[in-house]
């Protein structure tokens, strides 16, 4: 039987709208532990899986999320974080000079994921527990796997740089690059999955972080061969980027995504109805900047009511995921809880 999530992707008609609420593991020590299980057990639709731990609760932090504990990833970047839980930031570039280049060494895909080790055998029985489930399987490569992977390596203004200069370096760069990605893919396309994601933010505020032209020409190429791999296998592509992307959603789509996650607020409800709905299966990120924080519990409400209404349908292509980080008042959260349930029923 077809799960819920995999009818939605496919617009074949869900029991409910697919809601994701992922709570950030810096949470757990900026709110009260057991107010945060009070919290999950009274929304199962939400943590179906969930089991209660023993308290006190430390989450296994991620490598690139201990603070006081930098983090040297396979690429040779070093990351630093301010907060246990919170991804930091790379602080030192591992090829700011080109002249390093020569010495530079890939990761290695059979043991590496670019942001730390990985073990396939225990990553394909891990999956095919999911799968014996009767789960959704998703898989994909890490955050951050093309473009911002340039920025990591090279620091954001030298990668820019190097795209105006047509860098020969560059080119021969985002080609190791890519077969290091493919390799991984080649892997979970051998395991088997449901849906195979391709996680990376491509927009700021206002506009994305690169020219639509420069994307064309020296990112959107590696994206289409990555999707294509997918594609040829028949497993749809989840598409994630934060920001505003709406400059480059139609190159996205035409890449052969079939699901772009992407965040309400910043593109639009408006814009992401018109040019969105129905074209493609829309993964909506729910503001994380605005109302959710700063809001009241009624306009928290309003906002999922709102956006349900005008990006729903019966035959489905719409999910939503809410990410929780440390900030958020905890009467909204629980608003936000309670109307995402609530919503997810919005055709029942």
């Amino acid at each position: 039987m077809k799960s819920n999530k995999y009818r939605a992707v496919f617009f074949e008609k869900p029991d409910y709208i697919p809601m994701n609420f992922v709570i950030n593991d810096a949470c757990w020590h900026h709110y009260p532990q057991e107010w945060l299980i009070e919290q999950i057990e009274r929304h199962p639709l939400l943590f179906p899986d969930f089991k209660r731990p023993n308290l006190p609760y430390t989450p296994d932090f991620g490598r690139c999320a201990r603070k006081d504990t930098p983090y040297i990833d396979d690429f040779g970047c070093l990351w630093v974080t301010a907060d246990d839980g919170i991804t930091g930031t790379v602080v030192k570039h591992s090829l700011e000079d080109w002249e390093a280049y020569g010495a530079y060494v890939f990761p290695d895909p059979e043991h590496q994921m670019g942001i730390g080790p990985i073990d396939w055998a225990r990553e394909r029985e891990r999956l095919r527990l999911k799968r014996d489930r009767g789960e959704f399987v998703e898989a994909g490569l890490r955050h951050g796997h093309t473009f911002l992977q340039l920025c990591d390596i090279r620091g954001y203004e030298n990668l820019l740089m190097d795209m105006v200069d047509e860098e020969p370096l560059l080119w021969d760069l985002i080609e190791k690059l890519e077969s290091f990605n493919m390799e991984i893919i080649k892997r979970y396309l051998d395991i088997g999955v449901d849906l195979f994601c391709l996680p990376e933010d491509l927009g700021m505020q206002t506009g994305p972080m690169l020219s639509p032209r420069q994307f064309r020409e020296f990112i959107k190429p590696s994206y289409s061969r990555m999707i294509k791999l997918a594609r040829e296998k028949d497993i749809p592509v989840h598409m994630h980027s934060d920001g505003d992307i709406r400059l480059l959603a139609n190159d996205l789509m035409d890449s052969g995504v079939s699901v772009i996650n992407l965040q309400d607020q910043v593109n639009g409800i408006d814009w992401i109805k018109e040019n969105l709905k129905g074209k493609v299966c829309i993964d909506l990120d729910i503001d994380r900047q605005k109302i959710t924080c700063f809001g009241t519990p009624q306009e928290v409400d309003r906002l999922i009511r709102d956006e349900v209404e005008m990006l729903a349908a019966p035959e489905g292509g719409l999910c939503m995921v809410y990410g929780m980080y440390p900030g958020m008042p905890m009467k909204n959260m629980e608003a936000l809880m309670d109307a995402m349930e609530r919503y997810a029923k919005w055709y029942a």
